[in-house]
């Protein structure tokens, strides 16, 4: 079975990174960037649309 992941982009300071669904807060949650400790909703950070549907079909 393959493991899901998010693709993730901060807006502030774009860094890259991949997440697991089940690691990640709801995509309505305020969010900070591991890097730069910027805050917002998790699905600003999400980098397509097909990675915020994957997280909100996932959680």
């Amino acid at each position: 079975m393959e493991e899901a992941y998010v693709r993730l982009r901060c807006p502030e300071c774009d860094k890259d990174w991949e997440s697991a669904p089940s690691e990640l807060p709801t995509h309505d949650t305020v969010y900070h960037c591991p890097n730069c400790h910027a805050s917002r909703r998790l699905a600003v950070f999400t980098r397509t649309d097909h990675d915020l549907q994957t997280l909100k079909g996932l959680q």
